[in-house]
């Protein structure tokens, strides 16, 4: 068996505001055997701590320091290509957090990255700040290419939506760093002093999930308690090395 896991949380391990039945029992088995594992989430809205308190209240025990967002990757990346430089950002607190964690300065004076996450709180002057800023020569970042993602009440537009309208007002595009991108499963890999001959992706989506796995060296498994069902794998030219009904069937 694999000895490190990267594993999705949206569809995974969590519907919403529930949890997926046998979550907790399948990370508490991950611990006894002394497994690895890190929760990969393109979400870059909510900074560790806050994901853990969240899937805390629904009964899953998962510590700050077991979680790694797109955000925190996204940062990694800046740091890596550019130390000490300066950004603006369309985010939150899961953003801006990881941006200040590397020493950057967030500022709208000639920044040499424009980064672009997810926000409840929006506006066409931030939007208008970022168009120019990218049209200027700032470098052009996001977070994850997601178009959208569930919310309260339903589907809401995700990181990869707000950036399409940077991208069609400045004809340039952004650089994304999250799934299926994977510069974010080798970057968690690093995290975990873990290789990728040993380790595993657990995902729910073929075309984040699971090609990014594929495509980063890792054994992939495939849960079928999200967006993708069984009948969908044979419509795509690649395959996951196993697909379970949910991770509470993952042998550990």
């Amino acid at each position: 068996m694999p000895k490190s896991y990267l594993i999705d949380m949206d569809g995974v391990l969590v519907h919403g505001s529930q949890a997926v039945p046998g979550a907790n029992e399948f990370i508490r088995r991950l611990r006894e055997r002394g497994a690895k594992f890190l929760i990969l989430t393109n979400n870059p809205f909510y900074t560790p701590g806050d994901l853990a308190a969240r899937l805390g209240r629904i009964g899953l025990d998962v510590p700050a320091k077991s979680i790694y967002t797109s955000a925190m990757a996204t940062a990694t990346f800046l740091h890596d290509q550019h130390p000490q430089g300066s950004a603006y950002i369309i985010g939150d607190s899961g953003l801006s957090s990881a941006i200040h964690d590397i020493g950057y300065v967030i500022t709208d004076q000639a920044p040499d990255y424009v980064v672009v996450g997810e926000t409840i709180t929006l506006s066409y002057e931030r939007l208008t700040t970022a168009v120019r800023l990218v049209a200027a020569g700032s470098r052009f970042v996001g977070t994850n290419p997601d178009t959208s993602g569930p919310g309260d009440g339903g589907l809401v537009p995700a990181c990869g939506a707000i950036a399409a309208l940077i991208a069609s007002a400045t004809g340039v595009r952004p650089y994304f760093v999250g799934k299926p991108n994977p510069l974010m499963m080798r970057t968690a890999l690093r995290v975990l002093g873990a290789h990728s001959d040993e380790s595993v992706m657990v995902g729910d989506r073929m075309d984040t999930d699971i090609i990014g796995g594929i495509e980063s060296g890792l054994q992939t498994i495939l849960v079928l308690t999200g967006v993708t069902r069984r009948d969908q794998v044979e419509r795509h030219p690649f395959r996951p090395t196993y697909v379970y009904d949910s991770v509470a069937d993952i042998p550990v």
